[in-house]
């Protein structure tokens, strides 16, 4: 257990913060103190004179360097600091360090309070500093009421957009404002297409309602897709591509790279399916670009980062590393190919082929065998009258 001691006092957005004797009593006594500068205006004529101020920016390795051997610090954060907030950063940076929390209501609390809304099953996301993936998730899954907390570019406004160019209608919007603030707090209910339109001063989070489920089939049929100049043989047919994701046990995986995905069908399918899933797709022609995009945006399936180019050429280290690829295409290169994938594949990891031919099928088996991969699954199927599909995974 590390000597060094941090308590972390909640705020509200009010200018006139009123907090109970026990907290009164940690200011009175503390000598160093940190928080963001909008904290620091709203307690600052309760602090010791001689006190010391350590500002939280970015990047947090200069305020935590700041923080070493100073046996007690006094840290203001906004609303409940373990709903998102920096008492969590705490813990995670200095795990040996002892905590002690003084909450007040969250951000998205008083809103739903504001809204007189049922909110215990709300799902809770925070969009501040973080990137859409939660919230993508929350909506792919169609949940009835999500609460999300925002920054500067992940605003009300952006998220409704988002959700409308990729089909997520459905939903109105709550906003708040400055919660918490008697003079300054405003409150705004419409439509998403009128949140899209509209600027809120910060800061801010939002609650939106579900107005009518979304479906959301198990399996899309492919002449639900936008297709490469129309050819229907250049996708990968439904009962296919839902038994190749059933080779990846997707439910336990973290991130699937589509490896000359053409259409997009299988990053969707998977997108749609398991939607806790990175999933990062690469295609060679520039025509998949519109094609991902495209049918991204007309099954609801955001998020997916698209890569365009040789994927032998690529580099493939600003990605995040996978425990599953899809391999879609190759050009006849498969055992590069499969070289490159296992420079970079998780532990654990597996790579699934579906062969077109006994060519292919020997030039995979061979491949998967010079990197030291095993064939852990195979399956054959054949529909109407395309030809017969073999499945490989390699492990």
């Amino acid at each position: 257990m590390s000597d060094q001691h941090f308590d972390v006092i909640g705020l509200t957005d009010g200018r006139e913060p009123f907090f109970p004797p026990e907290v009164m009593h940690v200011i009175a006594s503390g000598k160093v103190f940190s928080g963001g500068t909008r904290h620091h205006q709203i307690v600052a004529h309760l602090l010791p004179q001689d006190a010391e101020w350590i500002d939280i920016t970015v990047p947090l390795d200069d305020i935590f360097a700041r923080y070493e051997g100073i046996p007690h610090v006094v840290v203001f954060a906004s609303g409940d600091p373990l709903f998102f907030g920096f008492g969590n950063t705490i813990r995670r940076r200095l795990p040996q360090a002892s905590l002690r929390v003084f909450p007040v209501e969250n951000s998205l609390q008083m809103l739903a309070h504001h809204l007189l809304l049922d909110y215990h099953d709300m799902k809770c996301v925070s969009l501040t500093g973080r990137p859409w993936d939660a919230l993508d998730e929350a909506l792919i899954l169609g949940l009835p009421l999500i609460g999300a907390l925002t920054d500067n570019v992940h605003t009300p406004a952006a998220a409704a957009g988002r959700m409308l160019e990729y089909g997520y209608d459905n939903y109105r919007m709550n906003v708040g404002v400055r919660l918490g603030n008697d003079a300054l707090e405003t409150l705004w209910s419409g439509t998403l297409k009128e949140a899209a339109e509209k600027q809120f001063d910060t800061p801010n989070c939002f609650i939106i309602e579900q107005t009518q489920p979304r479906p959301r089939p198990f399996g899309i049929p492919e002449g639900d897709f936008a297709l490469l100049d129309g050819r229907v043989n250049m996708i990968t047919k439904m009962p296919v591509r839902l038994l190749t994701l059933q080779m990846f046990d997707l439910r336990g995986r973290r991130c699937l790279w589509d490896v000359g995905f053409c259409t997009g069908s299988v990053s969707i399918e998977a997108r749609l399916q398991f939607p806790h899933l990175k999933v990062c797709a690469f295609e060679i022609r520039e025509a998949g670009r519109e094609l991902i995009e495209e049918n991204s945006r007309r099954h609801g399936a955001p998020g997916i980062e698209v890569s365009i180019g040789d994927f032998l050429e690529t580099d493939i280290s600003t990605f995040p590393r996978p425990d599953a690829v899809f391999i879609g295409g190759h050009g006849g290169r498969l055992e590069e190919m499969l070289r490159r994938i296992d420079s970079v594949l998780l532990p654990g990891g597996v790579t699934v082929f579906n062969s077109v031919s006994a060519e292919s099928l020997e030039m995979f088996i061979h491949a998967a065998e010079a990197v030291g991969r095993r064939i852990s699954g195979r399956t054959h199927i054949a529909l109407d009258g395309h030809n017969p599909i073999t499945i490989l995974r390699a492990e």
